[in-house]
């Protein structure tokens, strides 16, 4: 089992910028890919951004192309995502998973079952 920590959230205003970080511990071995979900009250989990272990593949979420970038250290078993331009709808509760079976984008909530407890970002207009 994976243990992960997010960390980075904030109060920022439109057009400002985040840092999220998503530090595992534990059975960190066994992960193929990390990914950043989000969300709000009453609203399914949406995936904004996944990278591919090793591989490095990364895929994003429409809604924040061009203005997220996720990254990850190894060595440190962090991954980050620089969150910029950020908009009012991107307020959100925002998770890392792990997972070991990843498929396709990574982007689906329902595939993973570790995952940190959250960090908050909330943009002011």
């Amino acid at each position: 089992q994976v243990q992960l920590v997010e960390s980075g959230g904030g109060s920022v205003q439109a057009g400002g910028s985040l840092t999220l970080s998503c530090t595992a511990s534990g059975f960190t071995y066994g992960w193929n890919c990390m990914v950043w979900f989000r969300q709000t009250p009453g609203k399914e989990r949406e995936g904004v951004a996944s990278i591919y272990r090793y591989a490095g593949h990364k895929y994003y979420a429409d809604s924040v192309r061009g203005r997220f970038a996720i990254s990850e250290d190894n060595a440190k078993n962090t991954v980050s995502l620089q969150m910029n331009n950020l908009k009012p709808e991107d307020t959100a509760m925002y998770y890392c998973a792990a997972g070991t079976r990843c498929r396709g984008s990574a982007l689906y909530a329902q595939d993973y079952t570790d995952w940190g407890q959250g960090t908050q970002v909330t943009v002011s207009s």
